[in-house]
C-alpha cells in the first residue's frame, strides 16, 4: 500500500519508498505487482511524478508545479520501462541498447552558472531547463547513465524475497545485502525459513 503524507498546502501526497541506495533504482521501484496478480504504480498523475522527484531531491530548481497534461506521466513511465530493460540486460551480461536512454540525455539541457550565495560565498551550480517532460526527468536519466556505466554491477541486485521485484545497490562493505529492506522482506524470509525448519523437525 502507498503511504500518504501531508504537503505544505494541506493536501495529501503519496510518500515514495527509497530503499535502493540509488535514485535510478528507486525510480525503477515505483511499480510493483499486487497480491491479486495486478500492478500498483506510484505514478498515476503528472503531480505524482513531480512529487517523487521532490522527495528524491531531484526536482529542477525553480519548477514549482507541473500542469496536468499527462506528458510528464507518459514520459516517466516510458523512461522507467527503458531503465528496467537496460538494468535487466546489464545483469544478464547482454549488450544493452542505449539509444532510448541517450535520447533522454540529449534532452538534458543544462549549463554551469556561478552564484553568489547568502553566506557570501561563490558556488558553481548546474542550471537545468525544465520546459519539457524529458528535461524535468533529466536528473534521473543522468543518474541512470552513471549507474550503468560506473557501478560494479554485481552489486546491483533484485530483492531475495521471491514475491518482491525491487532492485537495490549493495553499498555494504561485505557486499552481502540480500533484501531491499531487512525490516520487511528480510524479516519475512527469515520467518518463512524458520517455519520450514520447524516443520521439518516435527516431521522427523
Amino acid at each position: 500500500m502507498l503511504e500518504l503524507m501531508s504537503k505544505n498546502s494541506g493536501s495529501i501526497e503519496k510518500r515514495g519508498v527509497f530503499l535502493a541506495s540509488n535514485p535510478a533504482l528507486d525510480f525503477l521501484n515505483t511499480e510493483w505487482p499486487t497480491a491479486s496478480g495486478g500492478k500498483e504504480d506510484f505514478f498515476e498523475t503528472d503531480e505524482d511524478v513531480f512529487s517523487w522527484l521532490r522527495q528524491a531531491g531531484l526536482a529542477t530548481e525553480g519548477v514549482e508545479e507541473v500542469r496536468p497534461t499527462g506528458a510528464l506521466l507518459r514520459a516517466a513511465r516510458a523512461f522507467r520501462a527503458v531503465l528496467r530493460s537496460l538494468v535487466e540486460s546489464r545483469k544478464a551480461g547482454k549488450a544493452p541498447d542505449f539509444s532510448d536512454l541517450n535520447a533522454f540525455l540529449v534532452a538534458a539541457h543544462s549549463h554551469p552558472q556561478l552564484v553568489w550565495t547568502k553566506s557570501k560565498s561563490v558556488v558553481l551550480k548546474t542550471v537545468r531547463a525544465a520546459d519539457t517532460a524529458e528535461e524535468i526527468l533529466a536528473p534521473v536519466a543522468l543518474i541512470a547513465a552513471e549507474l550503468l556505466s560506473t557501478v560494479y554491477f554485481r552489486r546491483v541486485r533484485r530483492c531475495g524475497e521471491q514475491t518482491c521485484v525491487h532492485w537495490f545497490l549493495d553499498t555494504t562493505r561485505p557486499g552481502r545485502r540480500r533484501w531491499c529492506s531487512m525490516a520487511t522482506c528480510g524479516n519475512r524470509l527469515k520467518v518463512k525459513s524458520y517455519r520450514q525448519r520447524l516443520k521439518k523437525s516435527r516431521n522427523r
